[in-house]
């Protein structure tokens, strides 16, 4: 079976790097946007197993993204988990109501981050 897939979008590098880093060597496949609008078509291309969203991203910001990934057809099968520096509970309300399953604060922490993740991959697995 090939390695789970994960979309990272974020517009930070540096936030990009260091996720890419943690879940590569855990054996995951990464694919990266740098914005919302971008990602939204990477996902419907690439099918990730789950995605990674920042909210503040220029374009299309990761609510909205957020927002269309769950209400597509091609896509609202896939798990997002929103990692923010967004830390107020109304924005972790907000992601949840655009259909994200999980709301991560940054600095996000790699055990957390790695056990959220296995959540949804191991529901995704499981069936198989």
């Amino acid at each position: 079976m090939a390695a789970p897939h994960i979309l990272i979008i974020d517009d930070s590098l540096a936030e990009t790097r260091i996720f890419t880093a943690l879940l590569e060597k855990r054996g995951f496949q990464v694919s990266v946007a740098c914005n919302g609008q971008e990602g939204i078509q990477v996902a419907k291309a690439r099918q990730p197993d789950i995605i990674l969203m920042d909210v503040v991203m220029p374009l299309v910001n990761g609510f909205q993204a957020t927002r269309e990934l769950t209400r597509s057809p091609e896509t609202a099968h896939i798990p997002i988990i929103v990692c923010s520096s967004k830390s107020a509970e109304t924005d972790r309300v907000w992601a949840t109501r655009q259909g994200a399953k999980a709301y991560l604060v940054k600095p996000v922490d790699p055990k957390l981050l790695l056990a959220t993740i296995a959540q949804f991959i191991g529901k995704a697995d499981s069936h198989g």
